[in-house]
């Protein structure tokens, strides 16, 4: 079995898990703070689920530190820190455009989806705000069980708190601009 070079990405997972114990919090308190299951948290530490920006914001703000942090990656080169640092999933992947915004209300990334693809059965709710702005593509993106069709050059600004997901529903792939406000 080969081992991970000590400059290597450490999982998202890992870091919350991390972080959770040493501030001595448990799932069931973390459950209770962001509104995930139990099972749901557990998947997301052993590295089984790969969660949206969304619920890493929501797990951040359990735990009492900046989101940013599971965001950063501890690579040196530049190159593979971008390339590790903005493919999250197999048809999504984002960028923070506010890297150490700690203790900020606003975040803003640059999301990239498939053609065709959405964020597989995943649906986001976090408090406060979002603001979306088509750079490229066509989109949908539904909240609650309202439909919005955005394409290149339009804009949806809506309550987070609401479940919403994003989908490319057009033929390339799509880039937004997403601004998410969190009190």
């Amino acid at each position: 079995m080969v081992k991970k070079k000590a400059d290597s990405v450490v999982p998202v997972g890992k870091k919350i898990k991390k972080e959770r114990l040493k501030k001595k919090m448990s799932m069931d308190r973390v459950a209770n703070e962001t509104g995930f299951s139990i099972d749901d948290l557990k998947q997301i530490e052993a590295g089984k689920k790969i969660p949206p920006v969304g619920t890493l914001l929501q797990i951040a703000r359990a735990l009492e530190i900046d989101s940013g942090f599971f965001l950063r990656e501890q690579e040196t080169d530049l190159k593979r820190r971008i390339k590790a640092y903005t493919k999250r999933t197999e048809n999504y992947a984002y960028t923070t455009l506010t890297p150490g915004a700690e203790n900020k209300h606003l975040k803003a990334f640059k999301v990239f989806i498939e053609s065709m693809q959405d964020h597989k059965g995943v649906g986001y709710q976090h408090e406060g705000e979002e603001f979306v702005y088509v750079l490229a593509g066509e989109i949908e993106i539904i909240v609650g069980n309202h439909v919005n069709k955005l394409n290149a050059g339009e804009s949806l600004h809506f309550n987070s708190g609401i479940r919403h997901k994003l989908k490319n529903i057009g033929k390339e792939k799509a880039e937004l601009l997403v601004v998410i406000y969190g009190p």
